[in-house]
């Protein structure tokens, strides 16, 4: 059984590190920044663990466990992606949803949701369904309801464990969060001084199947959860990407999610034309939603410069991102992670590249 993979003790993460645009090394930031429009976010791409946390993580915690339990897939692709596209630039969070997850909103008490999740697990059981509804911004199960975390039994031990998910957080999580805002205000700024599109992409992946005991990756999800076989768009809206909701508007407007969506039909090259579905199964989370709130508080401005502001989330489907050779092995019992195929990885980026590309043309 291959290793989890940890981050060193007291690894702060820098921008060089989790921030990747096309010529980086002919380019400054605000090169690429003027010449894009569109900032992706993966707020759930890392995998490795900070080895601060490690001591309280379950000793039946594999390396298959700990990666399926994160968007790793979104992490090759993205970067592949944003290095060789002008048009876009890209913010990948370096710490797993285990630290705490970025797509949700962050708890007035950090240390406090945490508590209250353990409890609720506690009480659940191991290996038992539960209800994580309103603190799940730091889950101590998987998915499956994998007790990923061992809480220590005294007060003591639980304070120190909770001490620590809060202060290792800052050092990659809040740094990724601190420059992807950092970087939505710099793309506006550029937009309403010249005009023009500029999207905010938060990009994900989910497998339509989730682990058993023995590592296998093949229970298949409940139908209404399941992904399209290629991705869902999401703007907070319904089928079409319309209002459902007046008081949830969309975060991108719905002709415009519609070309998107057609844009990825033909950049992806599928002849089906549910494999791209909008709003179904996810509406999108809190990064589109916070996007949202901020190019509703900049209408007025981005009008009056010609300029159109769109928040959309893209869940692919973890299948089509990986490959059939590496689902297959994953679908098998095992404990170590995929090899990821380079040439796969080049297709998805290259069509995503695409696909993009494709909606600038509408």
């Amino acid at each position: 059984m291959s290793a989890l993979e940890l981050i060193p003790a007291g690894k702060t993460f820098t921008e060089a590190e989790i921030v990747v645009y096309a010529d980086a090394g002919g380019r400054s930031l605000d090169e690429a920044i003027r010449d894009a429009d569109v900032l992706i976010s993966c707020p759930h791409a890392g995998a490795a663990i900070p080895a601060e946390i490690a001591e309280f993580l379950s000793p039946a915690l594999t390396r298959r466990l700990q990666f399926d339990f994160t968007d790793v897939a979104t992490d090759a692709i993205v970067r592949r992606w944003a290095s060789q596209d002008p048009r876009v630039v890209a913010v990948l969070n370096p710490h797993p949803r285990l630290v705490r997850d970025p797509n949700r909103a962050k708890p007035a008490d950090v240390a406090a949701s945490l508590t209250e999740a353990i409890e609720r697990t506690r009480a659940a059981g191991a290996w038992q369904k539960v209800d994580l509804t309103g603190v799940d911004a730091i889950r101590p199960v998987t998915f499956s309801f994998f007790p990923i975390l061992q809480v220590p039994d005294t007060d003591a031990g639980l304070h120190a464990l909770v001490d620590a998910f809060v202060e290792v957080a800052e050092r990659g999580l809040g740094v990724y969060e601190s420059i992807r805002d950092d970087l939505t205000e710099r793309f506006v700024a550029e937009k309403l001084r010249t005009g023009g599109r500029f999207t905010r992409l938060s990009f994900h992946d989910t497998m339509n199947t989730t682990t058993t005991k023995d590592g296998a990756v093949n229970v298949p999800r409940d139908q209404k959860d399941r992904l399209p076989d290629v991705v869902a768009l999401s703007n907070r809206g319904d089928a079409r990407g319309e209002e459902r909701d007046p008081a949830d508007p969309p975060t991108m407007e719905p002709g415009r999610l519609r070309i998107l969506a057609e844009a990825h039909r033909a950049g992806f090259a599928t002849g089906v034309p549910t494999d791209v579905a909008l709003n179904k199964p996810y509406l999108g989370s809190q990064e589109i939603l916070a996007a949202g709130v901020r190019f509703r508080e900049l209408a007025d401005q981005a009008h009056a410069a010609g300029a159109h502001f769109d928040a959309v989330q893209a869940e692919f489907r973890r299948e089509f991102l990986l490959g059939d050779a590496a689902v297959a092995e994953l679908h098998e019992p095992g404990t170590d992670w995929i090899t990821e195929d380079p040439v796969h990885v080049d297709d998805v980026a290259g069509a995503c590249r695409s696909a993009w590309d494709l909606y600038r043309e509408f």
